[in-house]
């Protein structure tokens, strides 16, 4: 594969940039709303705003040493799977973190992964011959059609339309599938012994900075949210269920 051109790395570090701000001030802004007193308010959101800074950084730093590229066994996965197993540790450990995500609105969480549309960089980088058509497509087409659903499906949940819970639950369960697509097409595409695809041009740009920073920061990420939306949803449904009636025989 050719070196990744010099656009790339404006597009996908402006692409996190704006992600990460975009999710602390939503959060602020959502537990302002909610009514949550100044001093608790403020110490939830810096709490939330030092650790994604923090995995964002560390994110930034491996994937510009190069510590998911040029190995015999892959390492990317890990990238992947450790923020979203220390994210679903985090929500069980810390009660404000649980508390924060009943007070934010279901609607944002889905409506924020507008940035998914990005996925069309993907497209872009395959049109110039920087990565393979068995990844580019279905990661690029997937994560277009999560982005640009994801307002729609979120003002529909807004608007209390018929069958919003059903639109969020149908595009929540698709933006999950594609993550798992891109990222196991990612996998048969790059150099490793799990290469089934791409071996005249593999996939070698998808571990490297910043191109790398799409699968350990904004794909875990991404994920969590679909976790959160999921939960939202479940409570949701606990919260419209009636009780049972006691009729009279049954209280003697």
């Amino acid at each position: 594969m050719n070196l990744a051109p010099d656009y790339l790395t404006l597009d996908v570090l402006g692409g996190v940039l704006a992600t990460t701000v975009a999710l602390i001030y939503g959060l602020n802004s959502a537990l302002k709303q909610a009514g949550w007193m100044t001093r608790v308010r403020r110490q939830a959101v810096w709490g939330f705003g030092v650790l994604l800074v923090i995995w964002l950084l560390a994110a930034l730093s491996l994937s510009w040493i190069g510590i998911y590229r040029g190995a015999r066994i892959p390492t990317i996965q890990y990238g992947v799977l450790i923020p979203i197993v220390a994210g679903i540790a985090l929500f069980w450990r810390w009660d404000t973190l649980k508390r924060a995500l009943e007070a934010v609105p279901l609607q944002w969480i889905v409506t924020v992964q507008v940035y998914r549309a990005l996925g069309v960089t993907f497209l872009v980088l395959y049109a110039a011959g920087h990565l393979p058509g068995q990844f580019a497509w279905p990661a690029g087409v997937g994560d277009i059609t999560v982005g640009l659903l994801a307002p729609v499906v979120g003002l529909a949940h807004a608007r209390g339309s018929r069958g919003a819970a059903g639109y969020v639950r149908a595009w929540n369960l698709f933006g999950i599938s594609d993550l798992v697509v891109a990222l196991t097409m990612g996998m048969l595409t790059s150099p490793s012994p799990l290469q089934r695809f791409a071996f005249s041009a593999p996939n070698e740009l998808i571990a490297a900075f910043p191109l790398a920073m799409i699968p350990v920061f904004m794909v875990p990420l991404s994920i969590l949210l679909h976790l959160a939306v999921l939960k939202k949803l479940r409570q949701a449904e606990i919260g419209r269920q009636v009780p049972r009636p006691v009729f009279a025989s049954e209280r003697r």
